[in-house]
């Protein structure tokens, strides 16, 4: 394949869209001061969601489905680190380790299958997946617009950076910190959906560590919509990459390859560590 060619350019961006979406759920929740390791079990909720909901419904029923499922598993989260104000990066790897198994434990129960579901109607035509590609970038640079240029933007930033002057002036903390998480999880769980959508069916273990690698574009974009979109480009286009040099190029081993992506976000991380700041916040449990 041309890596240069439109057919490429393509490839990356489908590649990019649940890198985007759960980069932007990331940040919305990271910037009102909840860390988000929860970001693959949603992705992960979100496409068994809108696998089910496509089986049952078609294509426009798993869209929905999936968003939902993504909300619900990010409810979860959020109940657990809010309400009980359970340790933030124990809870987000127990949430993924529970979406994990129960996906595969609901694969089994409704499609009778340890690995993967039957084919279910997707994205078949270009129209539609481009439509989502769009709706993804709108989503990207409404969220930006939001969140730097609002009044609720500015509260949610004010709760990821100084919580405690944020209530004294009214704001309730935990409120906007519960909005942000679900949004989130209504995020990712797109991002599962497109995933679902686009391979027709769910795969075990789908999400592949595409949670992991949005939290490394959002870290690697200073917690900003924009830059942590730029970089799930670079992302996917590391993935991309490393699809096609499988089937061009014998000069490495198809393991090295494989590796590419995840190499990428090592450098970027070790790039930017120690100058990315980010919320002030962020961790921190706040009481009422």
């Amino acid at each position: 394949m041309e890596l240069l060619g439109l057919a490429f350019a393509l490839q990356v961006l489908r590649i990019s869209v649940p890198y985007a979406l759960a980069a932007m759920g990331g940040t919305l929740s990271e910037r009102s001061g909840v860390v988000n390791l929860a970001l693959e079990g949603m992705l992960l909720g979100g496409a068994f969601s809108a696998t089910v909901g496509s089986f049952y419904g078609g294509a426009a029923a798993g869209v929905v489905a999936g968003a939902f499922g993504g909300l619900l598993v990010a409810a979860l989260y959020a109940w657990v680190v809010l309400r009980f104000g359970a340790d933030q990066i124990v809870a987000g790897v127990a949430i993924n380790l529970l979406a994990l198994g129960a996906t595969r434990y609901l694969l089994k129960l409704i499609f009778d299958s340890a690995s993967s579901s039957p084919s279910v109607p997707g994205f078949d035509g270009a129209g539609w997946a481009g439509l989502f590609i769009a709706l993804t970038a709108l989503c990207v640079v409404a969220i930006h617009g939001w969140l730097m240029l609002t009044p609720g933007g500015l509260r949610l930033r004010a709760v990821g950076d100084q919580p405690a002057a944020a209530h004294s002036l009214g704001v309730d903390v935990l409120a906007v910190r519960w909005r942000a998480v679900l949004a989130a999880g209504v995020l990712a769980g797109l991002g599962g959906a497109w995933l679902a959508l686009d391979n027709h069916g769910f795969v075990d273990r789908m999400s592949g560590g595409r949670g992991y690698i949005a939290i490394a574009a959002m870290i690697f974009g200073r917690w900003q919509p924009l830059t942590a979109t730029a970089a799930c480009l670079l992302f996917g286009l590391a993935d991309a990459l490393q699809l096609n040099l499988q089937t061009t190029t014998t000069l490495l081993p198809r393991e090295w390859v494989q590796m590419l992506p995840y190499v990428l976000t090592m450098v970027a991380l070790v790039g930017v560590a120690g100058r990315s700041r980010p919320p002030a916040a962020l961790g921190t449990p706040f009481g009422r």
